[in-house]
């Protein structure tokens, strides 16, 4: 006789893009895994989900998550996401960022790469590392000292660099994360011994590429130039972060340079957001170049806060806020894609990207004076800011670009939000060869929604919307999302580590 199952998903649409599987199943769960898929018995299972007219796929992967706190967590899993990991900008020391996030327990499954910014911040202009400080917390720390920013390392410099990162993957870290862009001034023999400790221990690099810029020289085509250029030099496996915001109005050029790279065999992955805005702390260094506004297309009219309706005026109001608060969140509207068809092309070309991930980029939910909200109720306070896709990217996808335009198919679409994911990481993170898929044996992280019905709901005037349509979320058997409604006492989120930490202990 078999042992009930935990948890039984009956007459649900399955859609497993590995397999091809795209068909009426029944799905049994047990320990936190799936043990079954077929035609099974409502009996024999001790809780029954009616995924009756529901899809039913694996949980999505988020390879671009810098909220890394519950708050955020209970946002994402309304947008389906069940594991959500800080890769771009990573942490450091990666061994005591693990640990924090299990003690304060997590809702979704978490990860990191080890961080080369904080690497240099430290070794470059002696910015202590602090393991309390929120990621974006600790980009906002040191911006009194720009050597860290605009100067090449020394050979010594590098060598401490390259330390502290192999350091971070022996701690488990899953890659390493290289937000050039925020300091440019790298120069490129750092940047390939970095590469080459990608390569070595068959880790991704996470990369903002360094140059953000509509024309020459430091453009965004001679960015992806460099970075194609490190994934032939090194053969570092170089992943893309947000190629719709780092090419801003070039992303066709940039697109094309990437797919002839890869058709070359170089290992390059890439990602993007389907919004035409973009966040990061207002410190970042392209927004104080005096040339922002010739370089990039767009004015200070089209930056601002993130809690603040208004934009900057000008330059100096963008220079005060940085110096009030370099760790303020800011929001750039650098593509029109309500109004200007062009753009929403350009945007088309990073989001359905062949082969292409979707991930959030999701930024922590700020107080009205820009702190990072760290607390735990629900609903969260609706004085709490952040972009929209911190908690409507995945559903915003399925909406527009799968129910509404039907620009790709279901099982693509759902295979940009997984498989690609996690065929990413699978070399450094063994751990995702069980995720993303809905198969025997695989993680039981499990979404049952209405294509229906699914959508993004938050705005930028309304920025503490959660998506609407995820109507149950598993993760590791557990329910967080039980027919619409939070479950806000469970903490099944588990840790993800890279492959290092198994060999070195």
């Amino acid at each position: 006789m078999r042992d009930r199952f935990d948890t039984l998903v009956m007459a649900g649409r399955l859609v497993d893009p590995e397999t091809g599987t795209d068909r009426l199943a029944d799905i049994g769960i047990k320990d936190g895994q799936v043990t079954a898929i077929g035609y099974l018995s409502a009996s024999d299972g001790n809780r029954v989900i009616d995924a009756s007219g529901k899809i039913v796929c694996a949980g999505f992967i988020d390879l671009h998550a810098h909220g890394q706190n519950v708050s955020s967590d209970w946002m994402q899993v309304f947008d389906g996401v069940t594991t959500a990991l800080e890769l771009e900008m990573g942490a450091l020391p990666v061994g005591a960022w693990y640990d924090r996030q299990a003690q304060q327990g997590r809702v979704l499954n978490y990860g990191a790469a080890a961080a080369w910014i904080f690497a240099r911040k430290n070794v470059l202009a002696g910015v202590e590392l602090d393991p309390s400080l929120h990621a974006i917390e600790m980009m906002g720390a040191g911006t009194a000292a720009t050597n860290w920013v605009t100067d090449p390392a020394s050979s010594e410099e590098i060598e401490r660099i390259v330390a502290q990162l192999k350091d971070g993957l022996r701690e488990g870290a899953i890659g390493i994360g290289l937000p050039n862009a925020y300091a440019a001034g790298a120069g490129v023999i750092e940047l390939t011994q970095v590469c080459q400790l990608a390569a070595t221990y068959d880790v991704p690099t996470f990369s903002h590429v360094p140059f953000m810029s509509n024309v020459d020289p430091k453009s965004s085509e001679e960015s992806y130039i460099r970075l194609i250029g490190y994934a032939g030099a090194t053969g570092a496996h170089m992943h893309v972060c947000h190629l719709n915001s780092t090419s801003l109005l070039d992303v066709e050029r940039c697109a094309t340079l990437l797919r002839r790279a890869q058709s070359m065999g170089l290992r390059i992955s890439v990602e993007a957001y389907p919004y035409g805005t973009g966040s990061t702390v207002v410190s970042a260094p392209f927004f104080s170049d005096p040339d922002f506004m010739t370089r990039t297309g767009s004015t200070y009219r089209h930056v601002g806060l993130i809690q603040e309706k208004e934009t900057f005026a000008d330059r100096s109001a963008l220079l005060s806020a940085s110096a009030a608060n370099p760790a303020a969140l800011v929001k750039w509207h650098f593509l029109d894609t309500e109004r200007n068809s062009a753009h929403r092309d350009m945007l088309d070309q990073s989001v359905l990207y062949p082969g292409g991930s979707i991930a959030s980029d999701a930024m922590p939910w700020v107080r009205p004076d820009g702190s990072i909200y760290a607390g735990e109720e629900w609903p969260l306070p609706a004085s709490l800011s952040s972009h929209p896709r911190s908690c409507g990217t995945f559903t915003k996808f399925l909406r527009e670009y799968v129910r509404e335009r039907k620009a790709v198919s279901l099982s693509e679409a759902i295979a940009k939000c997984t498989l690609e994911p996690a065929r990413i990481l699978e070399a450094s993170a063994p751990q995702m060869r069980k995720k993303a898929r809905v198969q025997e044996g695989c993680d039981a992280d499990i979404l049952v929604f209405d294509l229906d019905v699914v959508r993004e709901v938050a705005t930028f005037f309304e920025m503490n919307r959660p998506s609407e349509g995820m109507e149950n979320v598993l993760i590791g058997g557990i329910p967080v999302i039980e027919d619409g409604r939070l479950n806000t006492s469970v903490r099944p989120g588990r840790a993800l580590r890279g492959a290092l930490a198994d060999r070195h202990g």
